[in-house]
Order: structure tokens, then C-alpha cells, then sequence
């Protein structure tokens, strides 16, 4: 049995957002009783993570890595149409996947204590993500 389910996010620009609610949402109303949640995120310059929900400083951090691992506006770009962003956006998106699979059981997400799902947004400026959540059960 299988259930589809769109949501729109609206960033505020990079950093991470928790979805966590959204999801939990999703998979309360489900009428698939236990499974697992395919999360999809379906752009190219955001990204999606299971991570420490319960201090900020984790996801700063994160971002403070992502920042060495992929800066904006390198000289050895060759992608940078949409400004010193674009690129660095496209390689984060790497880094973090653009899917997530969770399993769940009686209305509730199985997550660790501490776990919490993001959208990571890659870009500096905000954007209406897509988001498609696909429970298989």
C-alpha cells in the first residue's frame, strides 16, 4: 500500500528549517498503519538531513563546514548564472542528498531522542521548496 503527499516550504534563505512537524503530520494522517516515509526534496540547491534537534549550535555548525567544503563565488567555478551562490548551492546539495527514508509505525515517525528532519536551503536568497512524502507500508 502506498500514500503521496505534497508540501510546500518556504525558506527564508540558507540555513536550515525543521520539518520535522510537517512530517509527522503526513504520516498521523496516514491511512497506511506502519511503513516506511520516503521524503524527496525536488530541487537541485537545498537539501534534506536527519540531525540534532535538540541544539541550534549543531546546525550552525554544519553550515560553518559547509561553507569550507563548499564556498560561494570560487574562482574555479565555471557554474555562477544565478550569482556566486549558484554553484556552491549545487555542491551542497551533494553533500546533504536531496532524500531521506524513515521508518514509521501507529501514527508516529520512529526517530531517535534527539533526530530531527531538515530542509536544508543552499541558497542565500529564500525559496518555495517542493517537498513529495511517500509512505510504503
Amino acid at each position: 500500500m502506498a500514500e503521496q503527499h505534497h508540501l510546500a516550504i518556504t525558506t527564508r534563505g540558507r540555513g536550515s528549517l525543521e520539518i520535522t512537524d510537517e512530517i509527522a503530520a503526513v504520516v498521523r494522517n496516514a491511512t497506511v498503519n506502519a511503513g516506511i516515509a520516503h521524503i524527496f526534496v525536488r530541487h537541485t540547491s537545498c537539501g534534506l538531513a536527519i540531525t540534532e534537534n535538540a541544539d541550534a549550535s549543531v546546525r550552525r555548525d554544519l553550515e560553518t563546514l559547509m561553507q569550507r567544503w563548499a564556498p560561494d563565488g570560487d574562482p574555479a567555478y565555471r557554474h555562477d548564472l544565478e550569482g556566486d551562490d549558484d554553484m556552491a548551492a549545487h555542491a551542497r546539495s551533494l553533500l546533504t542528498g536531496v532524500s531521506l527514508t524513515v521508518p514509521f509505525a501507529d501514527g508516529r515517525l520512529l526517530l531517535g531522542t534527539w533526530q530531527g528532519i531538515y530542509l536544508f536551503e543552499h541558497r542565500t536568497q529564500g525559496h518555495s521548496r517542493e517537498i513529495v512524502v511517500t509512505l510504503l507500508g
